[in-house]
């Protein structure tokens, strides 16, 4: 399975035996929209609701921070996707929520994750079937385990700092990058991590809701100053958009990290340097 696949050959999939869709739609309270109301309005047939407000580290003070793997493998499990399963994720957010919980699923050890292209406006634009209510779950095995390789920390983002090991992007607009914009969080700083490079996660999308693909999307990449052949870390606000920055470079070929605690913590913390202003040239 790609990691990007077509509303096509999704209707063509959705009766398979061990596939499993599922609405990761996710809004800001700003957005004024009800993820679940709206699954349950209408949704792909077949397809479940994953919940990222609840499936994340709620004792944590950091919004939307992972959570325990006992509790994803839990949460996974009661949602009937399991080992073995192949799982095509999509949404109907502006924020594309669908990316957080790609890199949450290969963060937790599933091996078959895809994206569909276009997402839900996508499938309703091509007047595709769709279903509403409350689909009937089976639990299936989900194995517990998770590969902290891909979840960076903020000691590792501060020694980061001295090594330079790794590029930095921030999915952000540039008006919060460059401290022009107030952090909408009380007692959070403006700015962002020295050093870093700006993608606004818009830029990775067409005018139609699909993903850039090729040339393309590298563009935006290379534009901001990333290189593509060396490591990356994403960071945004609260860890939600950097996903589409780690997805993107992912179609790209690299295996990009997510700083989980985002300008959330970064900004938030006393002890953490701040740059104010656009990001100088090769910064990253």
């Amino acid at each position: 399975m790609d990691l990007l696949v077509t509303t096509e050959w999704l209707a063509n999939e959705l009766q398979a035996n061990d596939l499993r869709v599922v609405d990761a739609s996710y809004f800001l309270a700003e957005h004024g929209r009800d993820a679940l109301a709206e699954y349950e309005a209408e949704h792909i047939p077949g397809a479940v609701f994953i919940d990222l407000a609840e499936i994340a580290d709620l004792a944590n003070p950091l919004p939307n921070m992972l959570p325990a793997p006992e509790k994803f493998a839990s949460r996974m499990q009661s949602l009937g996707l399991g080992d073995g399963s192949r799982v095509v994720l999509y949404d109907n957010s502006p924020l594309h929520t669908s990316a957080r919980a790609w890199w949450m699923l290969k963060v937790f050890g599933a091996h078959d994750v895809a994206i569909l292209d276009g997402g839900l406006a996508k499938w309703k634009a091509e007047g595709r079937d769709l279903a509403s209510g409350k689909e009937s779950l089976r639990h299936r095995h989900f194995t517990v385990w998770a590969d902290d390789s891909r979840v960076r920390n903020l000691a590792q983002m501060k020694a980061n700092l001295e090594s330079s090991a790794e590029q930095v992007v921030d999915a952000r607009s540039p008006a919060r990058f460059t401290g022009e914009e107030p952090d909408p969080r009380p007692a959070t700083h403006a700015g962002h991590i020295p050093g870093s490079a700006n993608i606004h996660y818009p830029q990775l999308f067409n005018a139609d809701g699909s993903w850039k693909r090729g040339d393309a999307l590298r563009a935006v990449y290379e534009g901001a100053g990333i290189d593509l052949s060396k490591p990356i870390v994403a960071t945004c606000g609260s860890g939600i958009t950097a996903a589409i920055l780690v997805f993107g470079a992912q179609l790209l070929g690299n295996t990009a990290s997510l700083y989980d605690g985002s300008w959330a913590e970064w900004g938030a913390d006393r002890t953490t340097p701040k740059a104010m202003g656009a990001a100088t040239a090769g910064a990253a």
